[in-house]
Parts: structure tokens; C-alpha cells; sequence
């Protein structure tokens, strides 16, 4: 399917990880899984997730104001433990914990009240279920785990198709009750494409919506990359979101106190979009349901920093190849400005290597100052580099200071080898 265009636009969304896991502070469902807590003490939490001041406006009204363009919500992790009423039932929050209420619902309508597009997380592994560990698709050097994996010589083809009858009827209640604008899948590694129904799945999905916007994690119908956890040195093909945590945890750890700063997620942030990518940032409410102020604070942060710098950020596509400009940049759409991102304080003057165009003038962003440039050297086709004279003290950005390069035609670069 064609990507949807507000996708490559939205440039910043917001993952929520909430679910049982958040009562002890526990690693999500992988805790029970590799052994950080016992099974039973994984499930006793069900008994403590209350969401007693779960407040889903609260949450979109910061998600808007941060500048997102979507979240995505969590809505069955690999615990299995659904966050709404749902007809095809293993575990779900309305039976099985205090808080006895669909908690879907609400996310979803205080995002779309607020023009957000909705995304749902849902994990094709489900390791609480008694028909998910009844078929074997083990990577070579890893011991099949009794929680996803049948042993040798105990497959049950019969508890596999009931399994994928549960993940279809799951799926399809997300389709038609909330309609959502992106579905994010999770847990693909534990089974081949031939053996999750791939296709049966996404004819489904396309039946409910037909412009909803798929993960990578749906495989060979994926619409879009999502790397984890780190930028990467290419863009991957196409379409793409790094999703990334605040500090090192997707779901709530008060013992994780490794946040990263503000100027960090900038840094993230700017280098996301200038390889023409969306940041996916996560928070992890507690069980109550109420986001962590340090990550509030840090979400704030960043979202000041784009509302300082929103023609930098929105309407824009990829920015400079490597070289060209030490920092990210990012190109308006007409590709006729460039937007140079300054992490550091410069000196003396900022460089830009390889521009062909001429340049209208140089302004600084949010303040409209604007600078003198001239160019030095250059040869038949290679071109001078261009030196952007520094801005003042008083127009720096506490965390990256933007430079606005309005330039005569569209962008037209230099990228040969110099003179023989």
C-alpha cells in the first residue's frame, strides 16, 4: 500500500507502554520470561493494577502540546493481558485486575478530539496463552523457552490454529471498534511468516482500514522501518521511526534513573528527521496511570525546543548528506531552504561544502537575525564552500540553534570527487 502522507510528516510520536507490569516495576513481560521475577509473581500484579487515576485527556493534551503528530498505546504486550473488553478473552484488565474498564477506548478518543493519530501496539506472541507455546520456530543457539515453544516431538497443530483464531479475533476487534490510523506489531521473531498467516493477517487489517499504516514487525507487509533504541549511521529504505526510551526502560522502573537529558533527545531528535525519519520516544506511566514528572519534564523540554523551530521540523524531508554540513539538517519541501542544526556554539563562522546555489540570505530561527556568508574557492564544476558568519550569543539555543539557508532554485549539490 502507498504510505499515507501525514506519516513521514508527523516527525515526533509518543509510546506508551502501560500495562500489569508497571505494579512492580518490572521489565514488562519479558521479566517473567528470562527470569528477573517468577511466573507467579509476574501474575500476582494483575491483583494491583488499578489505573485508579488514569486520566487518557491528560495524555493527549501533553502529546499535543510536545507538538506529536501520534502515539501508539500498548494494548496487549506479550503478557497477553488486554487493555480493553475484548470477546476473544485469554486475560484483559476489565476481568482480571481492579481496574475493571476498557482502557483503549479513552486513549483513543482524547487523541482523535485532539486531531492525533492513533496507533495500537499489539504483540503477535502471547506467553500466557495455553495455545501459543505449541509450535516450534527456535533460533538456531537459543533453548526453546515453555512459554513460547513446544518441545521437541509435543507440536499440537490443532492448539496452533486456535491460537491464530485468537490473534485474528483480537486483531479484528481493534479494527472495527477503533479504527486506528497505524498499528504497531511487536514479537514477530517467535514464528515464520508462513506460520503467523501474514497474509490472511493483513488482508484482515486492510478489510478494517485500508489506510492503516503497518510496522516492519508485520514482515513482508510492513509499510514502514522502526530501528530500536539507537539512530542508525543509514537511513534505512523508505519510510522509517526510531523508537527509543527516555531513560533505559519502555514500561515504568523507578529504579531507572539513567534519563536522558533534554539536549540528548534533541540530539535525537534533529538527527531522526535530518535522515528523514520519526522519533517514536517512549514513557511508562505507572500503574496508576499517571506519567513520571521526569518524564514529563523531559517530554516538555523537547517539545519547546520544536515549538521554537517548527519550519525546521514540520514540511520538511531529509536534510544534507554526511559532509556537507557538521550536524543534521533537514530541506522544506519546495527544497528550497536548508535548515542547518548547530548542537555546539559556533566560532568563527559555520561551513557548508558542495552548495552550488546561491544563497538569498541566512536568518536564524526563531529569532530572524540574520547573518553574512560568503564563499571562498572553487573550481569549474566544484564549488567554494560557503562560510555562514556566527550568530551571537543572544541568538544561540540553549540546545541547538537552527540556521535558515533560503536559497535561489531548489538544492543542487556537488557530490563528485574534485579535479583530477
Amino acid at each position: 500500500m502507498p504510505m499515507q502522507p501525514w506519516f513521514p510528516d508527523a516527525k515526533l510520536g509518543v509510546f506508551i507502554h502501560y500495562g500489569v507490569y508497571a505494579v512492580g516495576g518490572a521489565a514488562e513481560s519479558w521479566s517473567f520470561y528470562t527470569g528477573e521475577m517468577t511466573h507467579e509473581q509476574y501474575m500476582k500484579q494483575l491483583e494491583g493494577f488499578t489505573a485508579s487515576k488514569y486520566d487518557p485527556d491528560a495524555w493527549a493534551e501533553l502529546f499535543a502540546r510536545i507538538g506529536a503528530r501520534y502515539a501508539v498505546l500498548t494494548t496487549k504486550h506479550h503478557d497477553g493481558v488486554a487493555l480493553w473488553d475484548t470477546g476473544h478473552r485469554s486475560l484483559d484488565v476489565v476481568r482480571d485486575t481492579p481496574a475493571g474498564r476498557d482502557l483503549v477506548t479513552g486513549f483513543v478518543d482524547a487523541l482523535r478530539e485532539r486531531g492525533l493519530k492513533v496507533g495500537l501496539y499489539y504483540s503477535h506472541s502471547d506467553w500466557n496463552h495455553p495455545d501459543y507455546p505449541s509450535l516450534r520456530h527456535v533460533r538456531p543457539g537459543e533453548p526453546p523457552s515453555p512459554f513460547s515453544h513446544a518441545e521437541p516431538g509435543k507440536e499440537d497443530p490443532a492448539a496452533w490454529e486456535r491460537y491464530l483464531a485468537y490473534r485474528d479475533g483480537q486483531v479484528g476487534e481493534l479494527m472495527d471498534r477503533f479504527r486506528p490510523d497505524l498499528l504497531w506489531f511487536d514479537g514477530e521473531w517467535e514464528r515464520t511468516e508462513e506460520q503467523w498467516r501474514m497474509d490472511e493477517l493483513a488482508e484482515l487489517i486492510r478489510a478494517g482500514n485500508p489506510d492503516a499504516v503497518l510496522n516492519a514487525r508485520m514482515l513482508s507487509h510492513g509499510d514502514y522501518a522502526t530501528p530500536e533504541q539507537g539512530t542508525p549511521l543509514q537511513a534505512p529504505q523508505g519510510p522509517w521511526e526510531l523508537c527509543l526510551t527516555i531513560n533505559d526502560s519502555w514500561s515504568h522502573r523507578p529504579q531507572d534513573r539513567d534519563f536522558k537529558s533534554v539536549r540528548q533527545l534533541v540530539r535525537y531528535f534533529t538527527e531522526t528527521i535530518g535522515m528523514g525519519g520519526n522519533l517514536l520516544l517512549g514513557a511508562g506511566p505507572r500503574e496508576d496511570g499517571t506519567i513520571p514528572e521526569e518524564q514529563i519534564e523531559r517530554l516538555e523540554g523537547l517539545g519547546a525546543w520544536i515549538g521554537r523551530h517548527t519550519d525546521a521540523v514540520y514540511g520538511t524531508v531529509a536534510g544534507l548528506p554526511a559532509g556537507h554540513h557538521y550536524g543534521p539538517s533537514t530541506l522544506s519541501a519546495d527544497r528550497r531552504t536548508l535548515y542547518l542544526i548547530c548542537f555546539d556554539a559556533p566560532r568563527d563562522n559555520v561551513s557548508l561544502r558542495g552548495l552550488r546555489n546561491e544563497i538569498k540570505r541566512v536568518t536564524v530561527l526563531g529569532t530572524g537575525t540574520e547573518l553574512s556568508h560568503h564563499v571562498t574557492g572553487g573550481l569549474d564544476a566544484v564549488p567554494g564552500v560557503t562560510w555562514i558568519d556566527a550568530p551571537a550569543a543572544a541568538d544561540l539555543d540553549e540546545y541547538a540553534t537552527v540556521l535558515a539557508v533560503e536559497l535561489e532554485g531548489e538544492l543542487d549539490l556537488y557530490r563528485g570527487t574534485g579535479r583530477d
